[in-house]
């Protein structure tokens, strides 16, 4: 239980770290409300899910031995950050606001695309899958069973969420606060930026 223990703390302070999965809930609730947030991080937990089991059951490790698949994964992960990140940045220069509208009309976002956004922001991060494949054993221990495997990875999964939902929260308050057009290109072009950053660090990281 104390190891236990120890794994949580150790997650929550993981989840609590800034990178794209924050920076694109944040940007998704701030632009496109508190819906498009929460649809945008479910998005993200179920991948970070899969991307749990996969490392559980030890398939991860094989796709992780195969490099040319893990190149794969790298290669499309620094592309669709790349896709965000300009994506962001040409929304931050238009002037007219068709961009932030929220609901079914012209120009909004549907939630079949926010949680499209949100899962292969993180499916295509293989940073992800790495993680759990050199940190889970760590905590486990040897002579372990796949149930007890599955409960850490998914603890991850429940904690990451959790943080995912109160950026949710704090996003959509500060949008409501802050409502201008110019907090909100504001918004977008630091996420673009940031998304840009990403994209290069995992492009050019051994």
């Amino acid at each position: 239980m104390s190891t236990y223990v120890s794994f949580v703390a150790f997650a929550a302070l993981l989840a609590m770290a800034p990178g794209p999965d924050t920076f694109l809930t944040l940007r998704a609730t701030v632009v496109g409300g508190r819906t498009r947030g929460l649809v945008t991080a479910a998005g993200i937990t179920v991948a970070c899910a899969a991307q749990g089991v996969l490392a559980a059951t030890g398939l991860g490790a094989v796709l992780a031995a195969a490099e040319p698949v893990f190149l794969a994964v790298r290669w499309a992960g620094v592309a669709y950050l790349t896709w965000l990140g300009f994506t962001a940045l040409r929304d931050a220069l238009r002037r007219d606001g068709s961009v932030w509208a929220v609901g079914d009309g012209p120009g909004t976002v549907r939630h079949r695309t926010a949680f499209r956004q949100g899962f292969v922001c993180n499916i295509t991060n293989p940073k992800v899958l790495a993680f759990n494949l050199a940190v889970l054993p760590q905590f486990v221990g040897e002579g372990q069973g796949l149930p007890t495997l599955m409960a850490y990875a998914l603890t991850l999964v429940v904690i990451g969420s959790f943080v995912l939902v109160a950026v949710v929260w704090v996003a959509s308050k500060a949008a409501h606060a802050l409502s201008r057009p110019s907090f909100r290109r504001g918004v977008d072009g630091v996420t673009g930026v940031v998304m840009l950053g990403f994209a290069t660090a995992l492009a050019t990281e051994a």
